[in-house]
């Protein structure tokens, strides 16, 4: 039989183990952010994303950042536009709920938008699904709203810290 003819390929292409490798890149890169450090006792851990995320005002920018590579990367495998939406949303989800004191870095370690994301890239990968490919302005335009959306809720945090930084100084001093 010609194996031009065949209708099965038993050998994965370059394309499919390049994919795979990408996948697997970011599988590692998603478990540093979201999953690095093992809680004693227990099967959970804490990634590298909720620590930055305590640095006041540019952690969740920087946090940020480091998911939309994910995003970025997975525009570059065809991911189509509902999938890039969805990852947005995730990594929104967590900045948005990750500002409320306490509460929010429980959720931010307990969420794990990176991990989700990456999920949502490995599905798509191994069983493609048909949607509308993204184009670079609509990529451009979701992560440059993403990171805008971040940037407005890291000032928000930090008009608040000075508002409460302020009512403590004029508490104390009287």
């Amino acid at each position: 039989m010609n194996p031009k003819s065949s209708p099965k390929r038993s050998i994965p292409t370059t394309d499919d183990q390049s994919k795979a490798s990408v996948v697997k890149h970011l599988r590692q890169f998603s478990n540093i952010l979201d999953n690095a450090i093992r809680v004693p006792g227990t099967t959970y851990g804490i990634g590298l994303d909720p620590i930055i995320g305590l640095i006041p005002g540019g952690g969740d920018l920087l946090g940020g950042l480091l998911s939309a590579y994910i995003m970025l990367r997975a525009f570059r495998l065809g991911v189509p536009k509902e999938i890039l939406v969805r990852m947005a949303s995730n990594i929104a989800t967590e900045t948005l709920v990750g500002t409320v004191p306490v509460v929010g870095d429980v959720f931010d370690v307990a969420w794990k938008a990176n991990v989700k994301n990456v999920d949502l890239l490995e599905d798509h990968v191994n069983s493609p699904q048909m949607g509308q490919k993204a184009d670079r302005l609509f990529v451009i335009v979701l992560v440059g709203g993403l990171m805008l959306f971040i940037l407005l809720i890291s000032l928000v945090g930090i008009m608040i810290l000075t508002f409460i930084y302020q009512v403590l100084r004029s508490l104390v001093a009287g």
